[in-house]
């Protein structure tokens, strides 16, 4: 069984998990639409897989200002499109106790990148996909630090639990329409994200890409909506955590929408 979706649009497919899986799309004969800021990369990745099941398109999403315009171009070139990967991310640490090293800049950066970007570009792209007549999917990377805040990390962590929260509301809202919310949750793995580091020692944190990748595509591909990889802390625990808290969510959003209606019913 191959991947669901026939044309995936990959957001941040110019390193890391997003060219990851956008090599693994192509291999599995899936049209990829890729989407980053550097043009080289782009032209790279087109040279190398063809013309015929692969276009990209260079554009850097923290300029919220372009993505209506970005989309509806991509839309307009693509429509066949049913599948959006939304993986773009950036990390540092920042030390919030002394006032020379938390530059509050960096910080809203990370935010903007990280989630306000993610939910700007889902705004764009969801009527389109909620118009098709054929199953479409969204795709969010998230991370174990949304679960488990890392404290070196605190806006990356901020961005990811803020994005966690968003994809645990629009599945709920989406749940009987044709579009599947999927988050994808990563531990450290070994790429560019964690320069910031030191090129050398920050490229060897965590699992290794072919690893992860080759995990996280047979679980997309299986059709699951939430794929954990990894843990924080003892796996019991940290898996225990992410399951009550979905259930927690899921029973409040029923009980909510069942007071909604019950308030409307009685108008």
């Amino acid at each position: 069984m191959g991947f669901q979706y026939k044309h995936a649009l990959v957001v941040g497919a110019t390193s890391g998990i997003g060219l990851a899986l956008t090599e693994r799309l192509l291999h599995d004969g899936v049209s990829v639409t890729a989407v980053g800021r550097r043009k080289d990369r782009l032209d790279e990745i087109v040279r190398k897989y063809g013309e015929r099941n692969t276009s990209a398109v260079r554009m850097d999403i923290s300029k919220l200002d372009n993505i209506a315009q970005f989309a509806e171009s991509v839309i307009t070139a693509h429509p066949d499109l049913d599948c959006i990967f939304l993986n773009a991310g950036i990390q540092s640490k920042i030390n919030l106790a002394d006032s020379t090293q938390f530059d509050l800049e960096e910080f809203q950066q990370q935010i903007l990148v990280n989630f306000t970007s993610i939910v700007a570009l889902t705004h764009a792209f969801l009527p389109f996909l909620q118009g098709k007549n054929s199953p479409t999917s969204i795709v969010f990377t998230g991370s174990n630090f949304a679960f488990i805040p890392a404290a070196p990390l605190p806006a990356y962590s901020c961005s990811k639990a803020a994005l966690n929260a968003f994809v645990l509301s629009l599945r709920e809202q989406l749940q009987d329409s044709t579009v599947k919310v999927v988050e994808v949750s990563p531990p450290a793995v070994q790429t560019e994200l964690h320069d910031y580091l030191g090129a050398e020692m920050g490229r060897e944190i965590g699992m290794p890409l072919d690893e992860y990748v080759d995990i996280t595509y047979k679980r997309l591909v299986a059709g699951e909506d939430q794929i954990i990889v990894g843990s924080i802390g003892p796996p019991e625990i940290f898996h225990d955590i992410i399951r009550h808290r979905r259930m927690l969510s899921t029973n409040l959003a029923q009980m909510m929408r069942y007071q909604i209606v019950a308030g409307q019913d009685t108008d």
